[in-house]
């Protein structure tokens, strides 16, 4: 397979300069890619300069996460591509696992690694960590990371296993299935259109999985922090427009009602913590899924539906009031 190793760039000369290194120097299997989303920093000049092998394709304006790799992907050509994150360093060797994955797996067609936090190299990080799942209400999750609890790296997930969704943060799939599903969906913008992409593939029939022996580090929060309420008001509002798309009408209703429920109570919980901006993205992010609730139900796909989803029915549930921390304890749980 060609493989194009492709990075999604906004005004990033500086996560260039820092973790493009460590990709040039690793992956000698791929070709590399940056898709710039209209910067105005010196990226562009930088890559020019530094970087003459790496190919670039400018994107025409900032499109966000979704729209950016929309737009680049048509001019690339490879049979997989690797959608990669700016402020990820990659490790020695990273690239044969996930490549032999696909060629021992004829149902892979998306694949994410091991993700580990740069800041604390020995725990996982938040966005991926060994692959994600959703409860039953769609709330995710990954093993290695529940909500802000963040295990360290023992080899407890140093295996190959299919998961339900892979993050974006590093994200293999295959060109062919990328464009059945018509990519990412743009009116996410960012954050969990990766979860929207992996929902509507498992509707399809597709495989996700997640290869341990296959490491990166993530830097995180570099282009949205965790305690940014914009990130919140997307979180939460893309979260409503995935649970919408993919679930039976019937059981989309009802999960939306419950789901509403609770973000009402997050936003109190957001009160008491004297986060009142982030309990005003909750509220924005409602207003926005009901404006955008009519288009969303269109955009429902005539699919066979999988209604075993989920891995446990409340994670929140699990998290908050039995303390769960593990995802092995939660799966005996």
């Amino acid at each position: 397979m060609r493989v194009a190793i492709v990075i999604l760039n906004w005004n990033g000369e500086k996560l260039l300069e820092r973790f493009l290194p460590s990709v040039t120097q690793y992956s000698g299997e791929a070709e590399i890619y940056v898709a710039d989303n209209a910067s105005t920093d010196g990226s562009i000049d930088f890559l020019k300069a530094n970087y003459p092998s790496v190919k670039i394709v400018q994107n025409s304006a900032n499109g966000g996460f979704a729209k950016g790799y929309n737009d680049a992907l048509q001019h690339v050509d490879a049979d997989l591509f690797c959608l990669l994150n700016s402020d990820v360093e990659v490790t020695e060797n990273w690239l044969p696992p996930i490549l032999k994955a696909f060629e021992e797996l004829p149902d892979a067609t998306i694949i994410q690694p091991k993700i580990l936090d740069l800041k604390k190299k020995d725990h996982f990080e938040y966005a991926g960590a060994a692959g994600g799942f959703i409860d039953k209400l769609g709330y995710p999750f990954c093993r290695g990371r529940i909500f802000q609890a963040l295990e360290k790296d023992e080899g407890q997930y140093d295996d190959v296993r299919d998961i339900f969704w892979a993050t974006g943060a590093c994200m293999f799939i295959k060109r062919d299935v990328f464009e059945v599903l018509g990519g990412f969906d743009e009116d996410y913008f960012a954050h969990q259109e990766e979860i929207d992409l992996c929902w509507r593939a498992k509707n399809k029939g597709y495989s996700t999985y997640y290869v341990g022996l296959s490491k990166v580090y993530h830097l995180g929060g570099s282009t949205l922090s965790n305690m940014n309420p914009k990130k919140t008001y997307l979180n939460f509002r893309n979260s409503l427009f995935s649970i919408t798309k993919n679930l039976p009408k019937g059981k989309a209703l009802y999960v939306i009602f419950l789901r509403l429920l609770l973000d009402g109570v997050a936003a109190i919980r957001f009160i008491f913590q004297l986060k009142f901006t982030h309990c005003f993205a909750i509220l924005r992010a409602h207003l926005s899924f009901y404006r955008q609730f009519r288009k969303m139900n269109r955009k429902r796909e005539k699919a066979n539906f999988i209604l075993k989803y989920y891995t446990t029915k409340s994670i929140v549930w699990s998290h908050f009031v039995h303390h769960v921390k593990n995802f092995n304890v939660l799966v005996k749980d």
